[in-house]
């Protein structure tokens, strides 16, 4: 990686994303050359490369997460809405996989939604379910609420089931996230023992992240795509866990 590739690589990661034209711009070359550079960054996982633009691979900005793998996470959030009954009481987790399951929920009737999570909650401002947004700390990138006041409510609050994005699964460390606030308000929720729901596409196996979530109890449930490894699946199954693949 040269050093006008690892300075593209630098304004993608703190933009989120960033235009074709504006790294030109910025990097004052061709835009055919930054087409192949994107294309050389992408080929080796530094970023995704879209049409007219770059994506960072890891952002905590929803909106900028919410385009990657877009139509497997849309895939994902649609069993995850078969699951849910008219009259629920549910949790739903950040997260952009998340965002699509929040997005279909005008689909069901009579719903309460809990969230600490104030882009889910936006989503269903114009719906007819009552909302219910869980106070903390806000993580101003994520949109999330965290800390012991938002661990202090879910403990005070009941729902049917709750549905978690994560960061990363590996059978040496079980559930991973890669935010260490986040992952207390999650471990939170999975101590209550209800029905728990882990929407991931299958990028997110075989990936440890540094903060293990609570590993008992653990998710009842894991929905991801059908490129995820036989070996993994097979894990879970005998860990208890039911695999839905999409």
């Amino acid at each position: 990686m040269n050093s006008r590739q690892k300075y593209i690589l630098k304004l993608v990661n703190e933009r989120g994303r960033i235009s074709v034209n504006e790294l030109a711009q910025f990097t004052e070359v061709s835009l055919v050359t930054i087409r192949n550079d994107l294309s050389m960054l992408d080929r080796k996982k530094y970023l995704v490369r879209l049409h007219g633009s770059a994506l960072a691979l890891e952002s905590s900005n929803i909106g900028v997460r919410i385009q990657q793998r877009f139509d497997i996470k849309k895939s994902i959030a649609e069993y995850a809405l078969s699951l849910i009954k008219n009259g629920e009481t549910i949790y739903i987790d950040g997260g952009s996989t998340n965002a699509f399951l929040a997005e279909r929920l005008e689909d069901k009737e009579n719903l309460t939604v809990i969230t600490s999570n104030q882009h889910i909650a936006g989503l269903l401002r114009y719906t007819s379910h009552s909302v219910i947004m869980l106070g903390g700390l806000l993580q101003r990138e994520s949109e999330s609420l965290v800390g012991p006041l938002t661990r202090a409510d879910i403990q005070q609050v009941h729902f049917h089931k709750a549905f978690l994005g994560i960061d990363g699964w590996h059978p040496t460390t079980g559930f991973t996230s890669n935010d260490m606030m986040r992952c207390d308000v999650n471990s939170t929720i999975l101590a209550k023992n209800i029905e728990t729901v882990a929407l991931a596409d299958s990028s997110k196996f075989g990936v440890i992240h540094p903060y293990p979530l609570l590993s008992a109890p653990t998710f009842s449930r894991v929905i991801t795509d059908n490129e995820l490894l036989p070996k993994y699946r097979q894990f879970l199954n005998e860990n208890n866990i039911q695999v839905n693949l999409v």
